[in-house]
């Protein structure tokens, strides 16, 4: 069972019982802490500048950076109230916090990030802005582009060292992941540093032309890019919320290890659903070897479970007998 969550998983480590790699221990909750610790820095420093420049980017870029740290905070809590055992009101643990408060990260980076940033851009298009401290603006930009790229550099290598676990491209295992703390880090970050060179054109087409739509226009520009990471951000937020399946390949992983148990004769039914980071709930119904009384299937059946249970990415293992009269299901052709 090993494979069938889409995990935060060490490259160089594997689990001893599968050969599977083992989920990444704290490696997520470091890159969030790095990049809260990186964005409040950048967002005092922006502010400051903002407030001295009266630059329409800067004002963006200073309400972004804010809402990235804010965003954070939820991603810390997301980290620690997702990793809770399963208890009593619980039964299959609390790993969708993680989800739940890395959608009001989301939420925070479109209504703070996103909106503000529109909002202010076309309150001042078309205004006259008093001439700025060019040398600031720049000044902090790259400041503010060297401390979010320490935070894009954590989260990208982490990022390509579960993915090499996989076998997925970076881009891919971040749509995909089930760590939506990882996901929200590295999409944060990577619009964060293209904001700023947004922002940087910006202020540099103000000072060029004189004209402050540039400004503007940048801040604008910011907004909507903030605006649709959120959008996709809630989306698979809102996917694992809901209930997302594993993905094919895991699936059929999955089927392998318990037709292959010694155990099972066959399969008739195997459900595999996401409950929380790495964690996956499994239901499989099955026809179990040999003829034993009632009693004995009952006790095979729970003891099945609970060895499928052992492994550390299933949170719980429901296994029941099939139907007499259920069509066994086949393993998938996978290319």
């Amino acid at each position: 069972m090993a494979d069938t969550a889409e995990t935060a998983d060490r490259a160089d480590a594997t689990d001893p019982a599968s050969g599977a790699p083992k989920e990444s221990e704290g490696g997520s909750m470091l890159t969030v802490l790095i990049a809260l610790a990186m964005n409040t820095l950048i967002a005092l420093a922006k502010s400051v500048v903002a407030g001295i420049t009266g630059s329409a980017s800067m004002v963006a870029e200073a309400a972004h950076s804010w809402a990235d740290a804010g965003n954070e905070i939820f991603l810390v809590i997301a980290e620690r109230r997702a990793a809770q055992k399963r208890d009593a009101t619980h039964p299959f643990g609390y790993g969708r916090e993680a989800y739940v408060w890395s959608m009001f990260a989301a939420f925070g980076l479109f209504g703070a990030g996103a909106v503000v940033s529109v909002w202010h851009g076309i309150s001042v298009l078309g205004h006259e802005e008093p001439e700025t401290s060019y040398g600031w603006a720049y000044a902090v930009l790259a400041i503010a582009f060297v401390l979010e790229s320490v935070s894009f550099v954590q989260a990208t290598r982490q990022t390509r060292s579960e993915a090499r676990a996989r076998g997925l491209r970076p881009l891919a295992f971040i749509a995909n992941t089930s760590n939506p703390t990882l996901r929200a880090v590295f999409a944060e970050d990577a619009a964060a540093l293209v904001g700023l060179l947004i922002a940087g054109a910006g202020i540099a087409l103000h000072q060029v032309t004189g004209n402050a739509v540039w400004d503007a226009i940048g801040s604008i520009l910011v907004g909507l890019l903030l605006g649709v990471v959120a959008i996709f951000l809630i989306g698979r937020n809102r996917d694992y919320l809901v209930g997302q399946t594993v993905r094919p390949e895991l699936w059929a992983r999955a089927f392998d290890d318990l037709n292959d148990s010694g155990e099972v004769e066959r399969i008739t039914f195997l459900h595999l659903e996401f409950v929380g980071p790495g964690r996956v709930f499994l239901v499989a119904a099955v026809d179990l070897t040999g003829d034993d009384s009632e009693a004995t299937v009952a006790n095979r059946l729970a003891a099945l479970g609970r060895r499928i249970e052992e492994n550390e990415l299933v949170e719980r293992a429901m296994v029941t007998l099939s139907r007499t009269d259920a069509p066994s299901i086949e393993r998938p052709a996978l290319s």
